[in-house]
């Protein structure tokens, strides 16, 4: 049988990635596992001058992972009390980065994340952070997709496929 010690979850703090800690309850239940909240704040930084490059600011970075602290204490408090073992996480860098890095320090058996649906221009020059993580990632990934998320898809694949026929 497969073990499942440990499952991540990144949190953005969006209806999408709460809806994969909601997927990822019933798995540490299921396994006796316990479920690690991660939130990555990005790294703030601004333009300084052209002398000096960029210049970063720790003192907001400061403040976002103080506040990402409490939202995440507050939304293991609401989804995973007496649910399912839990801890939380912060970290500062790029997000794909820092999931997959904790994963591998943390001996995390299981990754449940939401895809976001990047669209157009931003997913052909970027990606999506879900998409980076499932490749790159030492363990599996289950993503999750919400029905609303479900239904642009196929209103966009309905459109894509009558411009086929009409051009």
């Amino acid at each position: 049988m497969v073990a499942i010690n440990r499952i991540l979850v990144p949190i953005d703090f969006s209806t999408y990635s709460k809806k994969a800690l909601q997927y990822a309850v019933p798995f540490a239940r299921k396994f006796k596992g316990e479920i690690v909240l991660l939130h990555v704040v990005e790294p703030a930084i601004y333009p300084a001058d052209f002398n000096f490059g960029q210049v970063g600011i720790p003192s907001i970075e400061d403040e976002l992972k103080t506040k990402a602290e409490q939202e995440l204490q507050k939304l293991q408090e609401r989804e995973t009390k007496r649910r399912a073992r839990s801890s939380i996480m912060v970290r500062v860098g790029k997000p794909f980065i820092e999931i997959i890095n904790l994963a591998k320090e943390e001996n995390i058996d299981l990754i449940i994340m939401a895809t976001h649906g990047h669209s157009g221009i931003e997913q052909i020059l970027f990606g999506s952070t879900a998409e980076r993580v499932v490749r790159k990632a030492h363990c599996p990934v289950l993503t999750v997709r919400t029905q609303e998320m479900y239904e642009k898809t196929v209103e966009v694949e309905k459109k894509y496929e009558e411009s086929k026929k009409s051009g």
